[in-house]
């Protein structure tokens, strides 16, 4: 990046990954079809949340651990979520997947109960923080406090990032990229209006932060809050607009290529 050339033969390297991996048969291998197989918008972004939540690991575990998870809510979340007694909860309580257990499980419903029934729902919450306060920043860290506002474990803190930690809130990146982004190429949803593309963090993880390493996009060592924002602001120099387009490129130069 430090001539125009460098930078334009690098922009234009990034694009061909991006259209290579921004396509549905990305899909197929990705845990973002456990949301595609909903309609509604709530029952998308519900769905779409909780798997995001546990996408860490093998993902066919994710994915078989996600429809296990739907099973016990009938393949109907906002209904569950808002009608589920606390006896219904209780069939969670043997839900694992890594260190995600039923404990954690069952204070997620009761918090996405709370979110729904009392915050108009998941959108409304950060789209309302966003608008007031003009960053994705800011909603990250009113969304945390808003689920955990009402009684939890303390050992269910640690699943819902916490950026004023520094920690780099992969997951809750990755699930507004789901929420926000929309390409016309069928894999983001792009159902939540208000936030726009340009606002949103790169979903860092050792795929990306390695491939953007080696590529010259990060200097920063550690994959944490700090090198989120820088990457993102490299990425912005090449698509201002639309930056964590470039997540498909380079998720899938690590990922499938080894890069």
């Amino acid at each position: 990046m430090d001539t125009p050339i460098q930078k334009a033969e690098l922009k234009a390297f990034l694009e061909e990954k991006h259209h290579q991996y921004n396509c549905e048969r990305f899909i197929i291998y990705d845990p973002i079809q456990i949301p595609k197989a909903f309609e509604e918008p709530e029952d998308i972004e519900i769905a779409g949340f909780i798997t995001a939540t546990i996408a860490w690991g093998q993902r066919k575990t994710i994915i078989n651990n996600m429809h296990r998870l739907l099973g016990l809510m009938d393949h109907r979340p906002l209904d569950f979520i808002l009608h589920a007694e606390n006896s219904d909860l209780e069939n969670f309580r043997s839900f694992k997947h890594r260190t995600f257990n039923g404990e954690d499980c069952i204070f997620f419903l009761r918090a996405l109960r709370n979110i729904y029934r009392n915050h108009r729902g998941l959108r409304h919450v950060f789209e309302t923080t966003y608008k007031r306060e003009g960053t994705l920043e800011a909603a990250l860290s009113e969304f945390r406090r808003t689920f955990f506002e009402i009684p939890h474990p303390e050992r269910t803190r640690k699943h819902v990032a916490d950026i004023s930690k520094n920690a780099s809130a992969k997951r809750l990146n990755m699930f507004l990229r789901w929420m926000v982004r929309n390409d016309k190429q069928g894999i983001d949803f792009g159902i939540w209006r208000d936030i726009p593309a340009k606002a949103l963090y790169i979903p860092l993880d050792v795929h990306t932060g390695n491939v953007a390493r080696k590529l010259g996009l990060l200097q920063r060592k550690q994959n944490d809050w700090k090198a989120v924002l820088e990457l993102t602001d490299n990425l912005r120099q090449f698509d201002a607009g639309d930056p964590v387009k470039y997540d498909f490129a380079l998720f899938g130069l690590g990922a499938f290529e080894g890069f």
